[in-house]
């Protein structure tokens, strides 16, 4: 919980406010629980793996840290401060307006997908169009494949530049 609190406060996830009037706060719980969601479908997972097979190339996963801690809200959310949040006595009396998307937010695995997708976009990877978690990318007779699990990837190809480059 220390280290997390760490990441949240190093990152400028919120700032301390008054609750405006009219606004009610989020609540704010500390869950210790693994959870699993993949968000790609298991076929293209499948297809990923038995083409690397197949291929001979190499596999290679990525997991990004605080995932949803990087994303900028578009919309304005207030939460009450965290169970073993250290505030000062006159400070404990306000929410905490992020600033930042957090865990558990419903806009959350949507900020952090969008600026995932824009990102691959910009290095020149497409999106396929019936699996929206597979990124391609060809160049020069070589492709490269990424695939998205939340906050995993799966990289494979006959490109060793590119996968360098991720």
């Amino acid at each position: 919980m220390n280290e997390e609190m760490k990441s949240l406060q190093k990152n400028k996830t919120w700032e301390l406010v008054e609750c405006p009037p009219g606004k009610k706060p989020v609540g704010c719980r500390w869950i210790y629980t693994v959870k699993y969601k993949a968000d790609a479908k298991i076929n293209t997972v499948r297809v990923l793996l038995s083409l690397a097979a197949n291929m001979d190339w190499p596999l290679q996963q990525f997991d990004v840290k605080n995932v949803f801690l990087h994303d900028e809200l578009s919309e304005e959310v207030y939460m009450d401060l965290p169970p073993g949040c250290m505030v000062s006595e006159k400070q404990c009396h306000k929410v905490c307006k992020l600033k930042k998307s957090l865990y558990g937010l419903r806009q959350s695995p949507r900020a952090w997908f969008g600026r995932f997708t824009k990102s691959m976009r910009a290095f020149g990877y497409r999106q396929s169009n019936s699996d929206h978690t597979l990124f391609l990318k060809k160049q020069h007779g070589k492709i490269t494949t990424l695939i998205v699990y939340v906050d995993d990837m799966v990289v494979t190809g006959n490109d060793p530049e590119e996968r360098k480059a991720l």
